[in-house]
């Protein structure tokens, strides 16, 4: 009796896909893992959670991929690697740019001849290093970034670079037998679609890793940085449901859309005493911290009181005596956005950066809703 049970679940499956019905994939669960810190605590990361990483970052010189830290790049990429002996599943791709690095990318890509040689030197690391695909970062095409080239070629050239790409790691999978990938992280604000044609982008790309944080920086006002819904009380608001609306506007499917999830808090001290006023008007930008610091640090701090906002589906913390107002992503925003993520169909969840929650408070919650 017991032999006949342990079957059903195997005859269940079997009728299943008798039946044309396919099991559904597993959805993506993306860690950026930052490299340019040097090495690499691989030990610590929790691989059978995730199914994606991507190594941030690899530099550009001379309009070619190029490994900064050469002796703890190839070093952290055989270590990663050998995370799939407990995750076979996991795929390691290299991340180019990131904020820092993305100055040269419009170079890079200018003509035919300098896309080609790009692809083929950032090829050339996936195929050295048995890694599984490319991921694009380039903050940002045809836009100020931090002390980036840009230009109104980069509109078309980004389509094909992304072109390019694919087309090198297809041959390469040609002689090796694998399956590459090709994605890119982007921005949640709508000036990146005046300078991008992601309809077409969309078509080279696996996924598009929709960066849904940083949604106040370098203005006089504070605000939620990584929420999900607008408050209804700031114009013009970003937040994630509104980037992944964007991004569907623009073209691109929703299965092809990873929502990203902020591993870290950003910090302000506000002019007001209220935290719950609008405009939040600031006086100094601080720190936030990473999320394993807020959950053991400040939220045991009784100095720091927690607010959740229902509307936005966002947590902050405030400190009265400092007058500091912290927002970051904690366990409930991370269920809402899990929630989301399976109700609109969308490929899964990335984060930034693992080792900003190394006790993996964030992560085990993406893990327990997910799956």
């Amino acid at each position: 009796m017991h032999k006949l049970l342990c079957l059903f679940p195997i005859l269940a499956v079997a009728a299943l896909l008798a039946a044309g019905f396919a099991p559904q994939p597993r959805p993506i669960v993306l860690a950026y893992v930052g490299g340019y810190r040097g090495l690499v605590d691989t030990e610590q990361i929790a691989a059978e959670k995730l199914t994606h990483i991507n190594y941030a970052f690899v530099d550009i010189k001379d309009n070619r991929a190029w490994l900064h830290n050469l002796r703890t790049d190839t070093t952290n990429f055989r270590k990663l690697n050998q995370l799939k002996v407990r995750n076979p599943d996991l795929k390691i791709l290299i991340s180019i740019g990131g904020w820092t690095w993305s100055e040269n990318f419009s170079d890079a890509v200018l003509t035919d001849t300098s896309r080609a040689a790009f692809a083929a030197s950032a090829v050339d690391i996936v195929r050295q290093y048995q890694l599984d695909g490319i991921d694009i970062d380039w903050e940002y095409p045809g836009m100020k970034g931090e002390d980036n080239v840009f230009r109104p070629e980069d509109k078309a050239n980004f389509t094909l670079m992304f072109k390019a790409l694919r087309e090198q790691l297809t041959e390469l999978g040609r002689q090796t037998g694998k399956t590459y990938l090709v994605t890119t992280a982007l921005p949640g604000f709508e000036g990146i679609f005046t300078h991008t044609n992601m309809a077409e982008a969309q078509q080279y790309l696996d996924f598009i890793n929709v960066m849904s944080y940083d949604f106040f920086t370098g203005g006089p006002n504070a605000g939620h940085h990584t929420n999900l819904y607008p408050t209804g009380r700031v114009t013009n608001e970003s937040s994630g449901d509104r980037a992944v609306q964007l991004y569907l506007q623009n073209g691109v499917p929703a299965e092809k859309l990873v929502l990203g999830i902020a591993f870290y808090g950003r910090a302000w001290q506000l002019q007001n005493d209220d935290p719950k006023a609008h405009p939040r008007t600031i006086t100094k930008v601080e720190r936030g911290g990473g999320y394993t610091f807020i959950k053991d640090s400040l939220l045991t701090n009784p100095s720091y009181k927690r607010y959740w906002d229902r509307q936005a589906k966002a947590p902050y913390l405030y400190n009265a005596n400092l007058k500091r107002f912290i927002s970051y992503d904690d366990e409930k925003s991370v269920k809402a956005k899990v929630r989301y993520v399976k109700k609109n169909g969308l490929a899964g969840v990335m984060f930034w950066e693992y080792f900003s929650d190394p006790k993996t408070y964030l992560l085990s919650e993406i893990d327990r809703r997910i799956r």
